[in-house]
């Protein structure tokens, strides 16, 4: 008789499945017993996947799945306005699919419903487009026990149309954690918020020209805020919230600011906790830094300036006071004294993100060298940068111990790595001691092609089917395990946008 594994342990193996949704679906189809435990984990956090153009195809399944949950009384609405959408099946669904979300968005229901209703109503049935999200937030808000994620944006649809969106009470919203919002919402949302919510962990907030009262009571009446995050673009400013945020100075530990102009953040000086910082500015000099480079942070582990970068000398001086602790620093500048100043003043660094100029190989080599901690790397090769050949030679000879993930992100030309280059620095890789598997990961950006029964993104840059051939023979050795990414995923894992 076959062995079944307890229920909780069971779980907490699925669990370890829940971003990977395809492989969490087929959990579904073992028996009755893994169908019970892998539904509630694969629709929780439906919308953080059907928010991504490349799942709109399952837009339909799930409207439809979600029309089903529907009280009567909406069905009947929405069969009254000419609104019909078959259920997923005949039969009565087997659960209460709407019951199990956990995380919330309010772009994820509109945007579903836009791309799904758009063949079945004219470009002018708006309003009917809004009766169906209303309907199913209504629904949500009365049947989600405890709601963790909220995401509530408003954003256009198909000729510059918003949907008219009115939130009910939702006693379920008291369990939440985290909110991502813009300041324009309604004050009525604010002030619902306000009153059964006080444990928020993460607020992030997309500024526009005006803040209201009830969104600065909301941020002000948390008890143990942890991460804030703060965008404005377009005329948006977040300066007259900053006397509230600096209320939770000595909570908040991670700090991340995106902008499009010279957005203040120098306030940030006084939070003494700060774990991590995020610095994604479009434009502007980033006149700020200039203060901050004097500031101590004592517990500051990431730093990330991926897009406009203040002045290299402020850069260097925050690092010679806040290095020491950092584990992971990116930034897109390239400045030979900022490079160098990594190896000097980052000693504990594990993952590591800057561009190197054309003929800068040997400062590569000061940092391998220096930072002996360093897991992970990130190197853009190819027009105006390093050479990939140089690259492979000098990360094989010269990369520490605990070294285990490089990143080649081909610029502008294609790799001058041969397939010999390619041969030989796996082979070298290949003989290391400890053994480690590499994560070899290529960022670029064009079609993919077959080779076998594996998929290879040309945008890696290689030539010639010879390259991809070597790195299919040592991912199959066990030596690396291969992936190609858009400059744009990898821009979203960082949370640059």
């Amino acid at each position: 008789m076959a062995c079944q594994l307890p229920a909780d342990c069971l779980e907490e193996i699925i669990e370890f499945l829940e971003t990977d949704k395809f492989t969490l679906y087929t959990c579904l189809l073992v028996n009755r017993f893994w169908c019970k435990i892998s539904v509630r984990i694969l629709w929780r956090n439906t919308f953080d996947f059907i928010y991504h153009e490349k799942s709109s195809n399952i837009y339909p399944s799930i409207l439809s799945t979600l029309i089903a949950c529907l009280p009567d009384e909406s069905k009947n609405l929405l069969y009254n306005n000419g609104i019909s959408i078959s259920p997923p099946t005949s039969k009565p669904l087997l659960f209460n699919y709407a019951s199990f979300f956990k995380t919330l968005s309010i772009f994820g229901i509109s945007r579903m419903i836009a791309s799904v209703l758009k063949d079945k109503l004219s470009l002018i049935s708006k309003d009917k487009n809004s009766l169906v999200v209303n309907e199913i937030i209504k629904m949500f808000a009365n049947q989600i026990p405890s709601l963790k994620k909220l995401n509530y944006y408003h954003h256009y649809y198909y000729n510059n149309h918003k949907f008219n969106i009115s939130f009910p009470q939702f006693p379920g919203m008291s369990d939440l954690s985290e909110l991502c919002c813009k300041s324009d919402l309604p004050s009525d949302f604010f002030y619902q918020l306000t009153q059964i919510c006080h444990n928020l962990q993460s607020i992030s907030v997309d500024f526009s020209s005006s803040i209201k009262d009830e969104l600065k009571e909301l941020i002000s009446s948390q008890n143990n805020l942890k991460n804030f995050n703060l965008s404005a673009f377009n005329g948006g400013s977040w300066n007259d919230i900053i006397p509230v945020i600096t209320e939770h100075s000595h909570t908040i530990t991670k700090l991340k600011f995106r902008s499009d102009d010279d957005s203040s953040f120098s306030f940030i000086s006084s939070f003494s906790n700060l774990q991590e910082l995020l610095f994604s500015f479009l434009d502007g000099v980033l006149e700020d830094f200039r203060r901050l480079q004097y500031v101590n942070f004592p517990k500051l582990q990431i730093l990330k300036i991926p897009y406009k970068c203040p002045k290299p000398e402020y850069v260097i001086k925050f690092l010679e006071n806040n290095g020491k602790n950092l584990k992971k620093f990116y930034t897109s500048e390239n400045d030979k004294d900022l490079s160098l100043s990594i190896a000097q003043f980052c000693p504990n660094l594990k993952s590591l993100f800057i561009v190197f100029n054309d003929g800068e190989l040997d400062i590569l080599k000061t940092i391998l060298i220096n930072c002996q901690y360093l897991e992970s790397i990130k190197i853009r090769c190819g027009k105006d940068c390093l050479s990939e050949k140089e690259v492979l030679e000098t990360v094989a000879r010269y990369s520490p111990n605990n070294f285990r993930e490089l990143k080649i992100h081909h610029h502008i030309t294609c790799s001058d790595a041969s397939p010999n280059d390619l041969e030989s620095f796996f082979m070298c890789w290949e003989r290391r001691t400890p053994k480690k598997l590499l994560s070899f990961i290529i960022i670029g950006e064009l079609p993919f092609t077959i080779i076998g029964n594996m998929e290879y993104h040309l945008y890696c840059g290689y030539n010639s089917f010879e390259a991809l051939k070597v790195i299919e023979k040592y991912e199959n050795l066990g030596t690396i395990k291969f992936v190609t990414k858009s400059e744009g995923e990898v821009d979203e894992e960082e949370e640059y946008f």
